[in-house]
């Protein structure tokens, strides 16, 4: 884990070389140990980045946030073509890669990266982020100038201002995140996932180098082999490569079959999980359970609610963005507690997304009641298979119209995504989960709660080949009848006993309506009623007293909404107070 900062801009800009030092220090939390400061004013460009390698006989400076997960055979590949290895680190393998396959680079890699690379004999700089967008990057274009950073918060201590751009906030109250490339700021986006930026002579190009199969249905062949077997032996190999000494262990079946097939490779597992304190449906016992199964050094955290109030305004300066989901708190949690047994561990995020784990994929519930929605709702929802998406925005519309008075309503909705030629809804839903949600907030929330943490936490299920694999098995494979992840319940039948496989989906779960009505009640007033609100100036204050007031009393459940109006409100606080 590395923080990536710097900028570059023809050779007639005038840039801050001072901000530098100020973007890095910003990402120190990042875990970057040394600092190369390379600052390049040659030929008709300047360009100025925190490496973590430089080469000067090849006159090559790159910084890599993430890890190379099929390092071992890309040495030997390499090897093969006459590269040598002066040391064991992914910065010197992915110098030797790049100075073979060029800006093509990231097509031989597996695993959670995003890297910046400088080569001064070609004066050109070479961003990419990896096929998911597990490791993040963000851009800013000012006065003929890229500026570049992990987060946020670099890019604003190099002097762009934090303007809020309110388009996106509509997006953040419709959505819970903002879908990319935008962010709340204005004029700072995201490099897309799967995406290669390189600038050269003040030329920008950007290319796609991967789509997530889902959305490419040429890329599918039937195949007719052990389908459970072959998707175990793609799981276990992305485990293998992404070794880590620890797990977050919920006690649902993700956790479980990784639990599983990091035991094949010996050595003592440490396991991690977190309860609420009071919560009758906590997964504690059931990952007990899986624990004492395996004989794991198990760990157990147990959170009363009231204890997460001061990390809420301290994830959403980590993230530089709302919290979306009070679990987003328990992740934080966890990992703040693995790290002090563990350098890294792995999770189960992205298998419901890549394995259709989410009741909504079941297709008799996705196409019950739709034509009933308005058209001018529907049609930039549907067309990607947000149905999730749409019935929220149809949910939230209500209280929009009153919330918002009409010369304070945002210039326009959220954009529709682009048409994607799937062969099923079932893929199109997948695929529209694969390219917004997972990666602009599951993946967003864990890198931030991970590098807050200072643990690496890395996701096998993410894994691009498995991804490849289990798509181009039929749809019943993963979302049969009523049964979700069929495929990975079919491969649990081999790996864990019966009495562990069927476990209810909860996941670290907040009564966030119970919370905003007692221990978060004076703080949520303060910061939506008090006279200090800075977001109070968006909406109808009669409107949202009724709709705070409604929920206080227990006549409605607004959890959703508050807590979506609330952490904004820390956001507007930390980022944009004026």
């Amino acid at each position: 884990m590395a923080g990536i900062a710097g900028w570059i801009a023809l050779a007639r800009q005038s840039c801050d070389e001072g901000a530098l030092g100020a973007m890095a220090g910003a990402l120190a939390h990042r875990g970057v140990q040394e600092l190369y400061a390379c600052l390049h004013h040659g030929g008709r460009q300047q360009v100025a980045l925190g490496a973590s390698l430089v080469d000067p006989a090849a006159r090559i400076a790159l910084v890599l946030d993430g890890s190379v997960a099929n390092a071992a055979e890309l040495r030997a590949a390499l090897g093969k073509h006459g590269y040598r290895f002066a040391a064991d680190t992914p910065e010197e393998l992915l110098l030797r890669a790049y100075q073979h396959w060029d800006k093509d680079v990231a097509k031989q890699l597996r695993g959670a990266f995003a890297f910046a690379i400088w080569d001064a004999r070609k004066e050109r700089l070479l961003l990419t982020r990896d096929r998911f967008g597990e490791k993040p990057l963000y851009l800013h274009e000012k006065r003929g100038a890229l500026y570049f950073a992990s987060e946020p918060k670099a890019l604003l201590k190099a002097g762009i201002s934090a303007q809020v751009d309110l388009s996106a906030v509509w997006d953040c109250l419709a959505y819970r995140y903002v879908p990319g490339p935008r962010t709340l700021f204005a004029g700072i986006r995201k490099l897309p996932p799967a995406s290669a930026l390189t600038w050269q002579f003040g030329s920008l190009r950007e290319v796609r180098y991967w789509t997530a199969p889902d959305g490419n249905p040429s890329t599918r062949e039937p195949l007719k082999n052990d389908l459970t077997s072959g998707f175990i032996a793609c799981l276990e190999e992305a485990v293998k490569l992404r070794a880590a000494g620890g797990l977050f262990l919920s006690g649902g079946l993700d956790s479980a079959v990784l639990a599983a097939l990091m035991s094949r490779a010996g050595g003592k597992l440490k396991t991690f999980s977190l309860g609420f304190e009071g919560d009758a449906a906590s997964e504690l016992p059931s990952a007990a359970q899986i624990a004492k199964h395996f004989g794991t050094a198990h760990h157990e955290v147990v959170v009363a609610p009231r204890e997460l109030i001061p990390s809420l305004a301290k994830l959403v300066a980590s993230r530089d963005a709302p919290v979306s989901r009070p679990s987003d708190l328990a992740v934080y949690r966890l990992a703040c507690e693995a790290a002090r047994g563990a350098k890294s561990v792995l999770t189960g995020d992205g298998c419901d997304e890549v394995l259709g784990g989410y009741r909504r994929y079941l297709a008799e519930a996705m196409s019950g009641g739709v034509e009933s929605f308005p058209a001018r709702l529907l049609a930039p929802l549907v067309s990607a298979g947000r149905f999730d998406t749409a019935a929220a925005a149809l949910r939230l519309n209500g209280w929009r119209n009153t919330l918002f008075t009409v010369e304070k309503a945002m210039e326009k909705g959220p954009q529709a995504p682009a048409q994607q030629h799937a062969a099923s809804r079932l893929r199109r839903a997948l695929y529209a989960d694969q390219t917004s949600w997972l990666p602009d907030q599951l993946l967003e929330r864990n890198d931030r709660a991970a590098a807050a943490a200072g643990i690496d936490a890395r996701m096998p299920f993410l894994d691009h080949r498995l991804a490849e694999y289990v798509s181009a098995l039929p749809d019943q494979a993963r979302v049969r009848g009523l049964t979700t992840k069929w495929i990975l319940r079919e491969a649990a039948r081999r790996l864990i006993p019966r009495e562990l496989q069927r476990r209810p989906k909860s996941g670290w779960r907040l009564d966030a309506g119970a919370w905003l009505r007692n221990d978060l009640r004076e703080f949520t007033r303060e910061h939506l009623q008090g006279g200090s609100s800075v977001t109070r100036q968006y909406y109808d204050g009669a409107a949202l007293d009724r709709v705070l007031d409604d929920h206080l009393k227990g006549k409605k459940n607004h959890e959703i909404l508050l807590w979506t109006l609330l952490n904004i409100e820390i956001w507007h606080r930390a980022y944009a107070p004026g």
